[in-house]
């Protein structure tokens, strides 16, 4: 017996929610197809049905997990009032987001595997890394794209970095430090 188109697309949805999960926690490389399937309770041989490789799945799933990490973000917000580079920034160099590898933002968890991926992956996060800069620096109120650049890069590498770090005090340090430099920023009109 067959399955409906509707079936079809909610196994793909599962597919692709679970694949994004692993891939924001232990990155591009250790997503095991077998695995994946197994955890969605659907046969590997199924996976075909749903992708031609591997590949195609990855850049899929890391699609999935800027979308869903952006999507994240909107709801915190408040609907009718912009958000200010301050608000911003306390929300992403934040210890909850820190802490949050597997729903957090998807470009911090991946900018180096994506950096060492395909051309496709590469293609699938650079638009979510220049909306990302382009609602930074609608945030600052202008459209000094050199600040925004530099405060989005900032604030990646400072959530990266401080995912490393063992020592507690030090990691939250360099959030805190990224974090005033940031909201400095944007007095610095």
């Amino acid at each position: 017996m067959g399955h409906s188109q509707a079936d079809k697309a909610r196994s793909r949805e599962r597919i692709l929610n679970e694949a994004a999960t692993q891939i924001r926690d232990a990155g591009l490389d250790a997503l095991s197809i077998g695995r994946l399937m197994q955890r969605v309770k659907l046969t590997h041989g199924g996976f075909y049905g749903h992708f031609a490789s591997r590949s195609e799945l990855i850049a899929a799933a890391l699609e999935q997990a800027l979308a869903a990490g952006e999507a994240a973000a909107h709801a915190a917000r408040a609907p009718d009032k912009p958000v200010s580079v301050n608000a911003m920034a306390r929300s992403y160099l934040s210890r909850t987001h820190r802490d949050s590898r597997k729903s957090g933002c998807a470009i911090s968890a991946l900018i180096s595997d994506v950096g060492r991926a395909d051309a496709e992956c590469r293609a699938v996060m650079e638009p979510h890394i220049e909306a990302f800069i382009a609602k930074v620096a609608e945030s600052f109120g202008d459209d000094d794209d050199a600040r925004a650049t530099m405060a989005v890069s900032a604030m990646v590498g400072a959530l990266a970095i401080s995912r490393v770090l063992t020592d507690q005090k030090r990691s939250d340090a360099v959030l805190r430090t990224v974090r005033d430099a940031v909201i400095a920023m944007e007095s610095d009109e």
